[in-house]
């Protein structure tokens, strides 16, 4: 064996798959959808931001749009639910994990108590989204064929314009947090969506628990560098 296929070698041994290509295709699909769905969605909550609509195709394309771009995410959104379920039930370590929560934003890793595969923030960011979907799916099939509901149903509309703007808004902010969290706060995350893979050092700090799981082992390879 070569200088370098040796050392290609015990370079893959440092590092864990963290997600398969299906889970970062679908990640990036829904991502994207997403992206699509805030732009238009913004353009059509306040004349100030309408010019976001030019953008993405002017504003009879983003209407056309808008609802298909909801099913391809509502879509994305359901089948990392069949994937992810197990992984995302809470658990007693991630109420340990919650009142040490301190520790994590001083970047104080280092102290928190050993965690799965996702930790109780990705947890409630997921669980967030999964409702908040529901109920954006729900009221946006009434504003989807608005124009065929009957005037003596005119309060369902309101009432599927309010909550449709109102969840909406809930997702801005779990979004905004999550990329807060994906590429700055949680070093390698972001990366690891891209090529699906963690360092050992990375999985052992962030998901303890989790890299005794799929290294196999009772106890850790002391951490490589991240």
């Amino acid at each position: 064996m070569t200088t370098d296929a040796v050392s290609r070698s015990s370079h893959d041994e440092e590092l864990i798959t963290r997600y398969t290509l299906g889970e970062r295709v679908n990640h990036w699909i829904g991502a994207l959808a997403y992206t699509y769905l805030l732009a238009t969605g913004l353009a059509f909550w306040s004349p100030y931001l309408y010019w976001l609509a030019a953008v993405v195709g002017g504003g009879p394309a983003a209407r056309f749009w808008h609802p298909w771009l909801g099913l391809i995410f509502t879509v994305s959104l359901f089948w990392t639910f069949k994937e992810w379920r197990r992984d995302m039930q809470m658990d007693s370590s991630d109420r340990a994990w919650a009142k040490a929560i301190p520790y994590y934003i001083e970047n104080e890793d280092d102290k928190l108590p050993p965690v799965g595969r996702f930790n109780f923030g990705q947890k409630l960011f997921f669980w967030g989204i999964f409702y908040s979907v529901i109920l954006l799916l729900l009221s946006g099939v009434v504003l989807w064929y608005t124009e065929t509901l009957p005037w003596s149903l005119r309060y369902v509309r309101y009432a599927a314009i309010l909550i449709h703007a109102s969840v909406a808004l809930i997702t801005i902010g779990l979004f905004l947090i999550h990329v807060y969290m994906s590429a700055i706060l949680e070093e390698g995350s972001f990366g690891s969506m891209i090529h699906g893979y963690v360092t050992r050092a990375w999985a052992w700090t962030f998901h303890r628990t989790w890299y005794y799981e799929v290294d196999g082992r009772s106890r850790p390879k002391p951490p490589l560098k991240q």
